[in-house]
């Protein structure tokens, strides 16, 4: 590692190859803390190239501990990256509730949260969700919620020693980029929000080469979300844009109006108050506007707003609401 580290503080990069043997063996701690810090604070100075984040992501993908869950799915995965210091409510993990409320099939990919305070998996656990990586559990909740969670941890076990390093710095790391890309069950459709412009035009290229159908996000304002305080970027295979709220025939809103609680019990009621009818208008319309792009990334022949139409349904209709109960139980 000593020889690494002094490669990266020369401001070289590495290789593909070279990325994938060293998170093998960061994975397998062949490495002591304070490497391993060293090593994760590099690509805090810099941004990651595509050759090593693609290296990254065959290590985790090589590690995991992969879901077949045959071809009678088409499904989608709704993730951020994280690490973008908004301290929002859980909005993806929202969305992927409405998508499923609306009849399409969700293989929710998450974790707990490093760098906010409420990660997907804190938000389930409160309410009693049981992580499982049994392929029978899973297919279940499909059938019977339209969803089923991936909670990080349980597919990627290599990852154990590195998450205590992660919890202390606190900080974004290069696992927040990777989080989205390495779904165990490899969802044929993705909506995946970003922390920043040049990682949204990393993503473009990397899933340009897949067979993926995809949407990648990253608000102009520094959201990897869509989150109506302005603009946003919109990277699919065919091409690029600049959107805003009018998009969704929305007005602008405020980042006040969609904060998350500081603690996991107030995310909990944020949570459960959107799902149940008893939000506000603004924590609805941040929802919606998610779940739209969602279902067009599905469907891209389907115009948005009729999406849009599809997704308030699902919420109004409290589809989404029986879907998330319906988890609970399964």
């Amino acid at each position: 590692m000593k020889d690494i580290l002094n490669h990266l503080f020369q401001h070289k990069v590495l290789t593909r190859e070279d990325s994938r043997n060293i998170l093998l063996n960061l994975a397998k701690g062949k490495y002591n803390k304070s490497q391993m810090t060293a090593f994760l604070t590099v690509f805090q100075l810099r941004n990651i190239t595509v050759d090593e984040l693609q290296g990254f992501r065959d290590a985790l993908n090589e590690l995991a501990l992969r879901i077949d869950l045959g071809n009678d799915f088409n499904c989608i995965d709704l993730c951020g990256t994280g690490g973008d210091g908004k301290n929002t409510f859980n909005i993806s993990t929202l969305a992927s509730f409405i998508v499923a409320g609306a009849g399409e099939k969700v293989t929710k990919h998450g974790n707990y949260g490093v760098s906010s305070t409420c990660g997907s998996s804190n938000i389930l656990e409160y309410f009693g969700y049981e992580f499982s990586n049994d392929r029978d559990v899973l297919l279940r909740q499909l059938d019977k919620a339209g969803i089923c969670f991936l909670h990080a941890p349980l597919f990627h076990p290599a990852m154990k020693s590195i998450a205590p390093i992660r919890k202390e710095l606190s900080i974004k790391t290069f696992f927040n980029m990777l989080g989205p890309m390495v779904n165990p069950v490899s969802p044929q459709n993705q909506l995946i929000g970003v922390f920043n412009l040049e990682l949204a035009r990393i993503y473009n290229y990397v899933y340009q080469q897949t067979d993926n159908s995809y949407s990648i996000i990253n608000g102009l304002d520094g959201y990897d979300e869509i989150s109506l305080t302005g603009e946003f970027k919109l990277l699919t295979r065919d091409g690029e844009s600049i959107l805003g709220p009018d998009y969704f025939g929305f007005e602008k809103t405020g980042s006040d109006k969609i904060a998350g609680g500081s603690t996991i019990k107030e995310s909990a009621k944020i949570f459960e108050d959107i799902l149940s009818g008893k939000a506000s208008r603004d924590q609805e319309r941040v929802v919606l506007a998610n779940a739209a792009v969602a279902l067009n990334t599905i469907d891209p022949g389907k115009p948005v707003d009729r999406c849009l139409e599809v997704a308030a349904g699902s919420l109004y209709d409290g589809e989404a609401y029986k879907c998330f109960k319906a988890l609970l139980n399964n």
